[in-house]
């Protein structure tokens, strides 16, 4: 199995500062604006997000949630999946909502995501961020607004997106199967 490191720590760090300069750009102070992230691994990118968007506004006051699909897959009654939890305690009426999620293959995750939020209210608008887009893989035409980095790949090619959270090191590999 061969493997090929595309993000690690400085340059991941510097990735996810990126991501939030560009965000301010468009969403100021985030007053009319959430963060959510798609269970179960954009929840790491949109907290991490979130920190470093409080860490530059000097601001307690940027929401962000977690939002479980699993319902809304397209495949759910075909792998045994088990459903997180939804956590969004705010509203997102009218508000322009960043769905985050770690990597955009497909497209389908996203779609169901898009499903699923609906079931929240009507945002004013929906951007969509993520952290690596494996682009000429598309089911669904779907394409990220905020985009740390780009990875043209294979079928037989994994992106694995490693979380000091949860693996204890910040790294995204592209894996050959």
């Amino acid at each position: 199995m061969k493997t090929k490191i595309l993000l690690e720590k400085t340059l991941f760090d510097i990735t996810l500062k990126r991501l939030c300069h560009q965000l301010i750009e468009v969403h100021n102070d985030f007053s009319e604006s959430v963060i959510i992230g798609l269970q179960p691994r954009g929840i790491y990118l949109a907290r991490r997000i979130q920190k470093e968007l409080k860490s530059i506004l000097k601001t307690n006051s940027i929401l962000c949630g977690d939002l479980d699909i699993t319902f809304h897959r397209d495949d759910f009654r075909k792998k045994e999946l088990i459903p997180s939890k939804t956590n969004i305690d705010f509203l997102i009426e009218d508000k322009n909502v960043v769905l985050v999620d770690d990597v955009l293959f497909t497209g389908r995750t996203i779609r169901a995501g898009l499903d699923a939020l609906i079931d929240f209210g009507r945002p004013k608008d929906i951007e969509l961020m993520v952290l690596v887009d494996r682009r000429f893989s598309r089911h669904v035409p779907i394409q990220a607004k905020y985009t740390g980095i780009k990875v043209d790949s294979i079928s037989s090619q994994n992106v694995k997106v490693e979380w000091k959270e949860t693996e204890g090191k910040d790294r995204v590999t592209l894996v050959d199967k």
